[in-house]
Parts: C-alpha cells; sequence; structure tokens
C-alpha cells in the first residue's frame, strides 16, 4: 500500500460520492478483508460488496493483497490502495468533462428548488473561475505527516490537508482565493432566475 496516491481519474470523483464506497476505502485501508467479511461489516450481500469493489479496482483505488485457499475455494483478500487518496481535479479532464460536471449541478439545483438558467457561456465562465481556484499543492512533508496518522478516517485526512493548505498560503494567494471566489458567486448568482428567491430562503 503506497502512502500518498494522487486521483486524477474523473471516474474514481464520481465513486467516492457514494457513502457506501467511502465507508469501503475506511475500511479496506484499515486491513485487508475478503467480500464477504466487507459485506458482514457494512451489513451488505456480497453481491452488492462485489460489484463496489470491483468499480474501485478498476480505477485504482482497491487492489488485491493476497489469495488464500480455503477447502475448494480461493478467498481473495482486498486492501485500499493508499493511506491518502489526494484528489487531484483538472488533472486529465477533459473541458468538455468538467463543463458537464458544472451543467448537470446547475440543472440539479432545482431539485432544491432553485430556478437558474442554464447558460453555455456562464458554465464556461465557471469552469474558468473554479480552475483558477486550486488552492497550492499541500507540501508533501504535510502529505507524509498525515499518512502516518492511523487513527483518522482518510476523508478526514483530505480536510487536514486543504486546512494546511489554506493556512500555508501568503496573504496574497489568499487574497486571490478569495477574489475567484467572489467572481463565482457573482456568476451563479448571476444565473438565478429570480435574485430575490435567495433573499427569501436566507
Amino acid at each position: 500500500m503506497k502512502a500518498i496516491k494522487i486521483i486524477s481519474n474523473p471516474e474514481a470523483f464520481q465513486l467516492l460520492g457514494d457513502e457506501t464506497r467511502r465507508r469501503m476505502i475506511y475500511l479496506l485501508r484499515a486491513k485487508e478483508m475478503t467480500v464477504s467479511q466487507i459485506a458482514e461489516s457494512l451489513h451488505l450481500t456480497p453481491q452488492a460488496i462485489y460489484h463496489q469493489v470491483r468499480k474501485l479496482k478498476d480505477v485504482g483505488m482497491v487492489e488485491v493483497a493476497k489469495e488464500e485457499r480455503v477447502d475448494h475455494f480461493i478467498e481473495t483478500y482486498y486492501r485500499a490502495s493508499a493511506e491518502v487518496f489526494q484528489l487531484a481535479h483538472g488533472v486529465g479532464e477533459s473541458k468538455e468533462y468538467v463543463e458537464n460536471q458544472v451543467k448537470e449541478a446547475m440543472e440539479g439545483l432545482s431539485k432544491l428548488g432553485v430556478g437558474v438558467k442554464v447558460n453555455p457561456v456562464i458554465i464556461s465562465k465557471i469552469v474558468q473561475t473554479v480552475k483558477k481556484m486550486k488552492d497550492p499543492m499541500t507540501k508533501s512533508e504535510w502529505n507524509e505527516k498525515a499518512s502516518a496518522i492511523e487513527d483518522v478516517d482518510f476523508l478526514a485526512k483530505q480536510a487536514m490537508l486543504e486546512y494546511v493548505s489554506l493556512m500555508s498560503m501568503s496573504d496574497r494567494e489568499f487574497g486571490d482565493f478569495c477574489k475567484h471566489y467572489t467572481e463565482l458567486r457573482k456568476l451563479l448568482r448571476s444565473s438565478l432566475k429570480d435574485p430575490a428567491q435567495m433573499q427569501k430562503k436566507g
């Protein structure tokens, strides 16, 4: 198992959006487990877990740790492929993919009761703004320290690394970050069909 692994596969981002898969990664980071053991821990069927393990294995987040013969069967033990997964948005992602993700998120706002105009021009501007907001890569020394901590969930470690990245920004870098965030807010609000709607909700 690697200490740190950079994840840039867009499919991996989508897989981590599921609570069950996140819990599986947490379990497999702690110890090697079979599909049956994972299923028992999560109170799910082995069939459902096998399906999820295969998906995580396909994107390189889970790997085979070992295989053991039990009677006439081969038991496969899986583990997380890294102690900490660092999400590298924008690396390996096509412009079309990112724009589709923004479009889907904008369209999904209607499910929250927020009406917006999904405009290709605004979507393109949002993508450009978000790319500018990428915070500096966390120093390797922080990554190494985080990977050595055993009693913290890997997603909590992601948050830790984000926090330390924010704290290590210079005032100028942080100022630029805030400026881009303000720009993003303006773009989002400009897409509202009824700007007064958000004031009512607030």
